[in-house]
């Protein structure tokens, strides 16, 4: 009896210790909870990191008072050390990744809040961007989380800030001219509000043409609305024009006469050609343009660059009836070499 009381006796500092602990965060969470219940500051994660910090302190408490030896506490306290190192390692291999994505996405203004964007699979439009993550807000409304490592380690597309391209494809069949095709699509787009429309045909299947309408979009706020816009009015002009439509894999089974040919009732003749007075490349692709152009411009000004330094050395050293001819093509190459410093400074995006 008497060594059942000397232990209690030696364990009542590491038991107190525990209770008070269990207690301690027990009220703790009791309080947070009817702050959160009672719409006043709480936060269950503060609650969950104080609970945290109690329980490891507590059990520190709990071992340094244990009736053990000296050694054995020791030996106890360097694996706890161990496991909260590996812990530690483990989550600030992620933690770290997720950081450094954010500074760099960060610092090259590649997304910025209320910028439409997809990667791997998600579409939405950012709502809020820290160091770690970055939401979205879906088509559905839902918000989506997602952490900067998926953005920087995955294609990602953000919608132009100064417009977009709005397209829809669809499948009419080898009866119908295409320069009709044509007229009613791109009616369709203007009547969908779209600027420069055009249509493009995409591909020569066997059942059908596949048809791209598109049109620039200046004004992204309304994105999703302008693609339903878009196809409904592709609808109602080819419907309402009697063009049927056969996407995306429709297909009819009709008893043809062998000598019956699948073709327009009136044939569509190079004799009258199309002329294109802007191609939609040039707005598609217009960032890509103007750095193909300003790359150009460099390497034209390195040549010049070159071509002048080499005349200069030659008019040192030439006869009195060669220096007049050279100095002309100096100054020409001058004056190139400044139009090119110009002409590169202006074609730098603001």
């Amino acid at each position: 009896m008497q060594n059942v009381l000397q232990l209690i006796e030696d364990l009542f500092p590491a038991l107190g210790i525990a209770i008070t602990t269990f207690l301690v965060i027990t009220v703790l969470n009791l309080v947070l909870r009817r702050g959160r219940e009672g719409k006043a500051s709480g936060s269950s994660t503060t609650a969950q990191f104080i609970s945290l910090v109690l329980a490891a302190f507590a059990l520190v408490g709990v071992i340094v008072l244990l009736p053990i030896t000296d050694e054995t506490q020791g030996q106890i306290l360097s694996l706890l050390g161990v496991i909260l190192t590996a812990v530690i390692a483990l989550s600030a291999t992620t933690f770290v990744a997720n950081a450094m994505a954010g500074l760099m996405l960060q610092s090259s203004g590649t997304i910025r809040t209320g910028d439409y964007v997809r990667v791997n699979g998600e579409f939405g439009r950012v709502t809020k961007r820290n160091l770690l993550q970055t939401k979205i807000q879906t088509e559905l409304r839902d918000i989506t989380t997602l952490p900067n490592i998926l953005l920087v380690n995955n294609p990602l597309t953000v919608l132009h800030r100064d417009g977009t391209v709005i397209a829809a494809d669809l499948s009419l069949g080898y009866d119908i001219p295409y320069p009709q095709v044509e007229t009613l699509l791109t009616e369709a787009a203007e009547a969908a509000g779209l600027e420069d429309p055009f249509v493009l045909v995409q591909e020569l299947l066997d059942h059908a043409v596949s048809y791209r309408v598109a049109g620039f979009l200046a004004e992204t706020r309304n994105l999703i609305t302008a693609r339903s816009n878009l196809r409904k009015k592709a609808l109602e002009m080819l419907h309402g024009h009697g063009v049927e439509i056969v996407s995306p894999s429709f297909m009819n089974q009709r008893a043809l006469d062998p000598t019956q040919r699948v073709i327009p009732a009136q044939p569509v003749l190079h004799s009258t050609p199309q002329t294109l007075t802007e191609v939609p490349e040039e707005r598609i692709f217009d960032k890509a343009e103007e750095a193909t152009n300003q790359e150009q411009l460099q390497v034209d000004l390195d040549t010049t660059k070159s071509e002048l330094k080499e005349l200069k050395a030659e008019l040192k050293n030439a006869s009195d009836d060669e220096q007049v001819a050279l100095e002309q093509r100096v100054s020409a190459a001058e004056a190139r070499e400044i139009w090119l410093k110009n002409s590169i400074e202006q074609s730098k995006p603001d």
